[in-house]
């Protein structure tokens, strides 16, 4: 029964990743150090954070090599939604945990192949 319990495990398909999540912060700034507090933990254990691994840059850095921002990055926390190098989505601030987890599912499943009912996500706040 252990066996077959592992196998099944391990042969259970992964969330495929398509995409980066880039957040752009900078020191000082309250609402980078909440999501931080927050969210940060949590982030790569959920379906979201296998699908968009999570990157960070400081505002005045340029984008991680091999990436392109549509425009300018005016605010932190930004979360800029990468695939194949380019900017296909972004969220501007954090609006709190709550309504972080909704908006980036939102706009994962928009812009991306994401599905969130394809995998069962039992440890964080995402879905």
């Amino acid at each position: 029964m252990r066996r077959a319990l592992l196998a099944a495990a391990l042969l259970a398909p992964l969330p495929a990743q398509a995409a980066d999540l880039v957040m752009v912060e900078q020191p000082g700034c309250t609402y980078c150090e909440a999501w931080m507090r927050e969210v940060a933990p949590e982030y790569p254990k959920t379906d979201e954070g296998r699908f968009a691994p999570l990157t960070t840059v400081r505002l005045r850095e340029a984008p991680p090599e091999g990436m392109t921002f549509d425009r300018p990055v005016v605010f932190t926390p930004t979360f800029v939604l990468v695939e194949d190098g380019a900017e296909i989505a972004r969220l501007e601030g954090y609006p709190g945990e709550d309504f972080f987890w909704g908006l980036l599912g939102q706009m994962l499943e928009e812009h991306t192949d994401y599905a969130p009912d394809a995998a069962d996500d039992t440890e964080g706040g995402g879905t």
